[in-house]
């Protein structure tokens, strides 16, 4: 007989070895130690005041546990693979240090509650750790922008360039983005911050418990209302992954641009150094690394949502042992997302923009064509009309290996009797960019009213 086993006694034999392994997560959930005694602290003050616990227990258990945490912090905690898990290799250590008052700890709960109480905990934190990166990342873009708020560069539909924009504008969209990111972030902690402590196994305890007093003592700002469901679904889990999948997804785009941009063909940046590596081969080569690697890793991380998805679909209520596949996906999506957001941000900081190079390519792809054709209209042409006649001088233009704005008067006259001289005020990248002074457009007055409208966001934010 395994003695070892907290359940042992219903078993006639030992598990077997190969089984300890397979079923065993003490080698990730271990990590949990921190939040699993918290819970443990706050459910044995909660039974203290329920008349559950004595004085004396309640303060050996509390005196044992604060030993316990200072040994895993020492790393000298020994984990055991025949106790499974975090949750009963912490209940064992307690137990050998504090006797019968350890055994008495797991009174009105179950490892069902337990474990998701933990992870919600842990969660809990991370995602405060997130967010936080997240508006570190933002304020980086933000300072990008405010430097060049002036700076031309084509804009692009299709990659094929389109209109002109201002770079600082540019950086702005992806800070919008990151801050939906951040909304998205704080409503998941707000559906994690809810405590299933108290449900037991699966149908609550008949033990005379107060839930509202441990989520009080843990910052719960709500408590799971049904037994069954708080033990038994990772729905909040699922809605991390889904949130920090965007998040992912929102810089693997960035990361494809700068891959672009740093391009020899666009010339429009340079990443530091200390973010790119060369070539065993090839001594001229500089390659950027850092975001291809962030571009690869939102496979990774997208992965770990269908893969989170997947372990819940099909499983009857309440607590099952494929729970367990939880903690792995989620614990690396995690450290994933804040890795990646903690080397973004710096790397941001360590880009040169190459305005010159911008504002030539803008100059190769008649990005102020749409500039002539509302030149038109303004002059009192039908748009569909001036669409029309300007795709005519785009087409010339073409032909003639010269831009829009280096084509002779006469010659644009040519296409239509309303161009007069005061066509080349629009015809230049700054020009368009100043017409597009309104509420999200590209114009530098708009972009450093933005860049200031986020500073003050996220002045708030802190």
């Amino acid at each position: 007989m395994n003695s070892n086993k907290t359940w042992s006694g219903r078993f006639g034999e030992p598990v077997s070895e190969l089984v300890k392994k397979y079923t065993g997560s003490i080698d990730f959930d271990k990590r949990l130690a921190e939040w699993d005694i918290q819970g443990s602290l706050a459910h044995a003050q909660m039974l203290h005041r329920a008349g559950v616990l004595s004085d004396e227990d309640t303060a050996a258990i509390r005196q044992g546990m604060e030993e316990i945490l200072a040994e895993i912090a020492a790393g000298k905690m020994a984990w055991s693979l025949d106790l499974e898990d975090v949750h009963m290799n912490i209940e064992r250590r307690l137990t050998d240090k504090i006797g019968d008052a350890g055994k008495r700890l797991h009174t009105g709960r179950s490892r069902n509650d337990q474990v998701a109480t933990d992870i919600r905990l842990w969660l809990r934190d991370q995602i405060s750790i997130i967010r936080s990166l997240i508006r570190d990342l933002q304020t980086a873009l933000i300072e990008l922008a405010e430097q060049h708020a002036d700076t031309v560069m084509p804009g692009f539909t299709h990659l094929q360039v389109a209109q002109p924009v201002s770079f600082g504008h540019h950086m702005l969209a992806y800070v919008e983005m990151l801050g939906r990111d951040d909304e998205r972030m704080a409503d998941c902690r707000g559906r994690v911050n809810r405590m299933p402590l108290g449900a037991a196994a699966l149908a609550g305890t008949t033990y005379p418990i107060r839930r509202e007093i441990t989520a009080e003592i843990l910052g719960f700002e709500q408590i799971c209302q049904n037994s069954l469901d708080a033990v038994s679904d990772r729905d909040f889990a699922v809605e991390f992954a889904a949130a920090a999948s965007l998040v992912m997804v929102h810089l693997s785009r960035l990361s494809e641009e700068l891959i672009l941009w740093m391009s020899p063909r666009f010339a429009f940046i340079d990443i530091a150094d200390r973010f790119c590596t060369g070539s065993s081969i090839m001594p001229q080569k500089k390659n950027p690394d850092v975001p291809e690697l962030v571009r690869g890793k939102s496979g990774r991380v997208i992965g770990h949502l269908i893969g989170l998805i997947t372990l819940m679909k099909s499983q009857p209520l309440a607590y099952n042992k494929d729970n367990q596949e939880d903690k792995e996906p989620l614990f690396d999506t995690v450290d994933t997302l804040i890795d990646t957001l903690r080397i973004y941000a710096d790397m941001m900081r360590g880009v040169t923009v190459k305005p010159e190079n911008m504002r030539a390519a803008v100059m190769q792809g008649f990005a102020t064509a749409t500039d002539l054709a509302d030149y038109l209209v303004k002059k009192g042409m039908p748009f569909r009309d001036s669409h029309e006649v300007v795709a005519q001088a785009v087409r010339h233009a073409d032909q003639s290996g010269a831009d829009l704005s280096e084509l002779p008067l006469e010659v644009l006259q040519g296409f239509s009797s309303l161009i007069s001289d005061d066509v080349y005020q629009v015809l230049t990248p700054e020009g368009s960019l100043a017409a597009r002074n309104h509420l999200g457009g590209t114009a530098p007055e708009q972009v450093r009213f933005q860049a200031e409208r986020w500073r003050r966001l996220l002045e708030k934010a802190v």
